[in-house]
């Protein structure tokens, strides 16, 4: 970095100029549009996820635009598109005057988390363009900001290619999952006419989550008492043992949803699902299954039941009800049967795809790994390198 160092103290050595967004930036919202009123093709229709919705075959931004989700459980995400986009439920921002698209775009992901922070509303998170439009972005001379933009693009090239690498691995993982939790009524093979299949209404307790008023302290402060949201399977996996926020006691309607129940959204952000491995409270989001006990329903191993909610989440994406807000439709989800072979054949395909995930999903060691500490060390030079001194006028 010794030629940015240098450019540094020959062309801003006392500091740079600090504006608001607003000042530079161009913010424009997306437009309003539903799947079933369009053609599909392959422009991405960006709005409240961190992937595109679906495909269309118009678009309504041309490549190189800096997208934030607006609404849902990503609202305030960041992304940046190299191609002809539609902006939904999203808005665009696009620099103005000196300012380098790409250093833009580094600024804003070192502001990601505190744009999750303006997330507003109590039953659909949004995040709006006027808070955005309030952060503070140093300017420093163009050819700074490009070279500045060079390093840290280098750093995201690199986390790329080992993500791309990940992904076929991950590919051939969920291959191999519903490969092994696929069972024919009809077949007689691997565990064969032993398998049995149950609704989920019978072989799980099914009852929503809530949220507790955020209005009454008394349910908030100081809590213990874990209260999940889709943030903690964003941020910690899918398999729980602690919420990034708890509630008290007095939160609790009834009692808490006991410990080894499998959460899943059939709201919102459908089909994501976590086990949790203690007793807790999650938003209505989810809905919990707590295993019945009766000894009229096969004996079912839970982390068993973990991987196979995999299938029911990608079931769930295909079974939604038509209405203004997306939700599953819980009346064929409580009749949809899930199989369930022997106990000692259900802890085979738990060894088998623990390994699998341990592979793709692993922290501790491999590709995800590798991919966490050059993430790590792209975010402590993009803070380093986007951090200047403030010129006084």
């Amino acid at each position: 970095m010794n030629r940015l160092d240098e450019l540094i103290k020959r062309m801003c050595p006392t500091g740079v100029e600090h504006k608001a967004l607003d000042d530079v930036c161009l913010f424009k919202k997306g437009d309003s549009i539903t799947k079933k009123n369009v053609t599909e093709g392959n422009i991405p229709v960006i709005a409240g996820g961190q992937k595109p919705a679906y495909y269309i075959n118009k678009w309504n931004r041309s490549k190189d635009t800096i997208t934030v989700a607006s609404s849902g459980a990503y609202s305030g995400y960041v992304s940046f598109w190299d191609e002809p986009i539609f902006v939904s439920d999203a808005f665009s921002i696009n620099p103005r005057g000196s300012l380098d698209m790409r250093y833009l775009y580094h600024f804003l992901k070192s502001k990601q988390n505190s744009i999750y922070m303006m997330q507003k509303g109590g039953g659909v998170p949004h995040v709006y363009s006027v808070d955005v439009a309030r952060l503070v972005i140093p300017l420093p001379p163009l050819l700074i900001q490009e070279e500045i933009a060079q390093i840290l693009d280098n750093f995201t090239l690199l986390t790329a290619e080992l993500t791309a690498e990940l992904s076929a691995r991950k590919e051939q993982y969920e291959y191999y999952r519903k490969s092994l939790l696929t069972f024919d009524k009809r077949s007689t093979g691997r565990a064969g006419k032993q398998v049995k299949w149950v609704k989920l209404s019978e072989m799980f307790a099914m009852r929503n989550g809530y949220t507790p008023s955020k209005a009454k302290t008394e349910y908030w402060s100081g809590g213990t008492i874990p209260w999940f949201r889709m943030e903690d399977i964003r941020q910690n996996g899918h398999i729980l043992s602690d919420s990034i926020q708890h509630v008290t006691p007095k939160a609790i309607k009834g009692q808490l949803f006991p410990a080894n129940s499998i959460i899943l959204a059939t709201s919102a952000t459908i089909g994501e699902h976590a086990l949790l491995l203690t007793e807790a409270l999650a938003n209505q989001r989810f809905t919990f299954f707590t295993k019945t006990e009766t000894n009229s329903l096969p004996e079912l191993d839970m982390k068993y039941a973990f991987y196979y909610f995999f299938l029911i989440g990608d079931w769930c994406t295909r079974n939604t009800t038509l209405s203004n807000f997306s939700s599953v439709d819980m009346r064929r989800l409580r009749n949809f049967e899930m199989p369930i072979p022997p106990i000692a054949e259900q802890a085979r395909i738990v060894s088998i795809l623990d390994k699998f995930d341990a592979l793709v999903n692993d922290l501790s060691s491999g590709i995800p790994a590798e991919i966490e500490a050059r993430q790590k060390q792209y975010e402590y030079y993009r803070d380093r390198l986007l951090t200047f001194k403030e010129k006084v006028s």
